[in-house]
């Protein structure tokens, strides 16, 4: 089974809008995993808009499953991530305004920076991914800088799905079985909704892992945070 790993930046989100610490992003977190979720992902940024350097280092404390840390490499980042220690830090290259990501690695010309920066991560026993885009060129550049896992970034496959399922996956299938052929493991993020989300599964039998935040609160709002992710665990048999 494809693991659920629930990204928790919303509720940061909305917890900074009002001030104070309501709703508790350490709470919420303890709740998704009580609820079924196998891992917990953040994405801070520098601005601290919705995950704060400091609820990161909260989050350590209690999560009980898969610590997931997406963002952008910065060395205010990389040494976060050195203190926390998670089991996983996913590397995206977001700039520092972007509202959310929106490209993956250019893995061949950022080859020497991506190299020594997975080294220095893996040094620390720490698993890491990069998030890619579905071009079998950068899943062979990914295998190149000694990366353990990718993450394709699907929002083309959300965004294609409703009209042309099979065209919009026919790039991810690819991408994957050439990651798998090159020993690499294989997760996914970005727009997976409960609408596209089985397809993805079905058509990726080799998908270790997904990254859902935006969707799963939305859902949240009218169906509850513990039957959400149940219907998305759901999707993922």
């Amino acid at each position: 089974m494809t693991k659920l790993s629930v990204n928790i930046n919303k509720i940061a989100t909305l917890r900074n809008a009002r001030g104070g610490d309501r709703p508790n992003v350490v709470q919420a977190a303890k709740d998704c995993e009580r609820f079924g979720a196998q891992g917990i992902t953040v994405h801070p940024r520098p601005d601290e808009r919705h995950i704060r350097y400091r609820d990161v280092y909260d989050l350590k404390e209690v999560v009980a499953t898969e610590f997931n840390i997406e963002g952008n490499p910065t060395p205010d980042f990389i040494q976060l991530v050195k203190d926390v220690k998670p089991e996983q830090v996913t590397l995206v290259p977001d700039a520092p305004d972007a509202i959310t990501s929106n490209a993956g690695w250019d893995t061949i010309k950022h080859k020497d920076f991506l190299t020594q920066t997975i080294l220095e991560l893996k040094e620390q026993g720490i698993r890491v991914s990069i998030f890619v885009d579905p071009d079998e060129g950068m899943v062979e550049g990914a295998a190149l800088v000694g990366t353990d896992r990718i993450e394709l970034y699907t929002e083309a496959y959300a965004k294609g799905y409703h009209s042309s399922p099979g065209q919009a996956i026919a790039p991810y299938a690819k991408a994957a079985l050439k990651a798998q052929q090159l020993g690499l493991g294989i997760n996914a993020g970005h727009d997976l909704d409960l609408d596209n989300l089985k397809y993805l599964k079905n058509n990726l039998p080799e998908l270790a892992e997904v990254s859902i935040g935006h969707a799963l609160i939305c859902d949240a709002l009218y169906f509850g945070l513990e039957n959400t992710i149940q219907l998305y665990l759901r999707q993922l048999k």
